[in-house]
């Protein structure tokens, strides 16, 4: 038969050649899987500029990729102003890559390695970044807090869900900052963030988050006793513009120093430097530790056209190496004084407004409660000459009762005295020539006497009725900070220490706290005042020591409670509100997972 001549080799070749195919297939399969899989992991890391260590095992069609951990940080505002406020050139579209949309200042922390069977398993390491900085960089660029999701994350910290809002584009509707997946990100806050060029609605021009502008006092009008005609006209040639009309102008603010100076000696020219800088707004940098920086007449505002960025950037810069910090140690937070805790205190609360969220710097508790409370007795405003005693309520004793009888009784005494006189006369008109004698000069002495026995009488009786009044004062009902402040405000005005082109107690705020950065013996004397009167708060109320203390310095307490006033006002308005959500979640989240 035919079958017959196939031999067994015939038939193992036959049969066995298509399973020896068959079996190569799987690996040839997974080699060309591997090797495509590979080709478009490289072309997705070069595509986003990542270098990346990257390994293939064609038999378990395994890739191994190799990315660097960053820690970053956002550029410099002066030094790269152009990356700070542009975005980057080669955003990565990987997963976990959403930070690479901006230009960072980066540090290499670690390596990631990952294993991966396809290109679109492959994750881009997040990269750490401190949430103050971040958040604060986000701001800078235009982008508003959301409230529900900042309280959301507050509350529920690691299980805040994916994909809640924390910080909205500045047109309201896009998200620019959201919770991410917490794959890979070792216990931290995952966080995703998402930008485009047109989002961008602030520059260099504007104040950064985290500062405040301190404008000083409007300059003095001079008498004309004082008024030079030969220097009133370069000196005060532009006073006559008031410091809300250059808030709202918005001008630099900065003139050329005068080519005398050069011929000065150095003293001089540093009187001059300290003149100048109290003329100038101050502009502050408040961190969660206090004041960190502070300068005087710091070029911000931007050139009018377009075409002078580059050389205006320089300028910048320069301004800023010509301008050196002001001091500030004395307003450094320290555990030996308080004078820093008063200064970062009131600093936030004059910055706190709709424009600016100073919530990096948190007003201790001990502070807060202390400016809510009512603590200044109004009998003690009215002993200092600032209120009427009509404006009060009724503190006192029945004054003009107790008054009238004293009248009546000096006009008893007066009728007494003056009958025993006319009696004693008519008996010397009986009497001999000698014995009247006598009797006139013992008269003499009696009445002499009784009159100073009476004025005796009367300065008792006066430092009585003061003695009772001032206890009454201190036992007065008790006023809030902010209707002692308004009082003392209008004190301070018609006194002459605060101009009256100052608009209220805010603006006289900033005025005061522009004083203490330059004076420190201003800002020490003041501080002193507030631990006194938080002193007497917490502890059994005002004491006589304390209000000699006020009429001693009447003008430094009228200032504190300006401060206080404003640090109650920013309490009240703060509470419960975006910027407490996001003080405690910056607490809780220092550095954070960004990606």
């Amino acid at each position: 038969m035919a079958e017959s001549e196939h031999s067994a080799t015939d038939i193992i070749t036959y049969i066995g050649v298509p399973l020896a195919v068959l079996g190569v297939l799987p690996i040839l399969y997974n080699t060309i899987a591997t090797l495509v899989a590979l080709s478009r992991i490289r072309r997705m890391l070069r595509h986003s500029k990542l270098t990346a260590l990257t390994r293939s095992d064609v038999v378990n069609r395994v890739i191994e990729v190799e990315l660097p951990r960053y820690a970053v940080r956002p550029m410099d505002r002066i030094a790269d102003r152009d990356e700070y406020w542009t975005l980057s050139r080669h955003p990565s579209s990987i997963p976990g890559g959403s930070w690479t949309t901006f230009n960072w200042r980066m540090n290499v922390i670690g390596l990631n390695t990952q294993r991966v069977e396809y290109a679109d398993q492959l994750r881009q390491p997040q990269v750490e970044v401190a949430l103050d900085e971040l958040v604060c960089y986000l701001l800078d660029l235009g982008a508003h807090p959301d409230p529900n999701g900042w309280r959301l994350l507050r509350s529920s910290g690691l299980w805040t869900p994916v994909g809640c809002t924390l910080m909205r584009a500045p047109d309201g509707l896009n998200n620019a900052l959201t919770i991410a997946p917490l794959d890979g990100s070792d216990g931290h806050l995952s966080l995703a963030v998402t930008w485009t060029g047109p989002w961008t609605t602030r520059d260099h021009s504007h104040l950064p988050p985290y500062w405040v502008r301190l404008y000083p006092p409007p300059p003095r009008r001079p008498t004309a006793a004082e008024e030079n005609p030969a220097t009133t006209e370069t000196e005060d040639g532009d006073s006559s513009k008031s410091a809300a009309e250059r808030r709202n102008s918005d001008e630099p603010l900065h003139k050329a120093p005068s080519n005398t100076s050069a011929r000065k000696p150095s003293l001089d020219s540093a009187q001059q430097e300290g003149a100048s800088n109290a003329r100038h707004p101050i502009t502050c940098h408040i961190s969660s530790d206090g004041i960190m920086t502070a300068l005087s007449r710091p070029d911000i505002n931007p050139p009018s056209s377009p075409s002078h960025q580059h050389h205006h950037h320089h300028h910048h810069q320069q301004n800023h190496q010509d301008q050196p910090p002001l001091h500030i140690d004395h307003l450094r937070i320290r555990a030996t004084t308080t004078t820093g805790t008063w200064f970062a205190s009131a600093a936030t609360a004059h910055g706190t407004s709709s424009q600016t969220i100073l919530w990096n710097y948190a007003i201790p508790a001990p502070i807060l409660t202390f400016a809510r409370r009512e603590t200044v007795p109004c009998g003690v405003l009215v002993l200092l000459g600032v209120v009427d005693e009509a404006a009060t309520p009724e503190w006192a004793s029945a004054s003009e009762s107790s008054l009238a009888d004293d009248r009546a009784r000096q006009l008893d005494e007066f009728s007494r005295r003056a009958r025993a006189q006319r009696e004693a006369m008519a008996a010397e008109a009986r009497m001999g020539a000698a014995e009247r004698v006598v009797a006139q000069r013992e008269r003499g002495m009696r009445e002499a006497e009784g009159r100073l026995w009476e004025m005796r009488e009367r300065q008792r009786v006066e430092a009585q009725r003061r003695e009772t009044r001032v206890m009454e004062a201190l036992q007065s009902p008790k006023w809030d900070a902010k209707l002692v402040a308004e009082h003392n405000f209008a004190w301070l005005v018609k006194n002459g220490e605060v101009d009256e082109q100052v608009g209220g107690v805010k603006e006289a705020v900033g005025s005061v706290l522009h004083r203490m950065v330059l004076d420190g013996q201003f800002a020490s004397k003041l501080c002193q005042m507030l631990d006194l009167w938080k002193a007497w708060a917490e502890n059994a109320g005002m004491r006589k020591s304390d209000l000699a203390a006020l009429q001693e310095d009447q003008v430094t307490f009228a200032y504190a409670t300006l401060l206080v006033a404003i640090i109650k006002d920013t309490a009240s308005a703060l509470e419960g509100t975006v910027a407490m959500d996001l003080q405690e979640c910056l607490r809780m989240w220092r550095t954070v997972r960004l990606g």
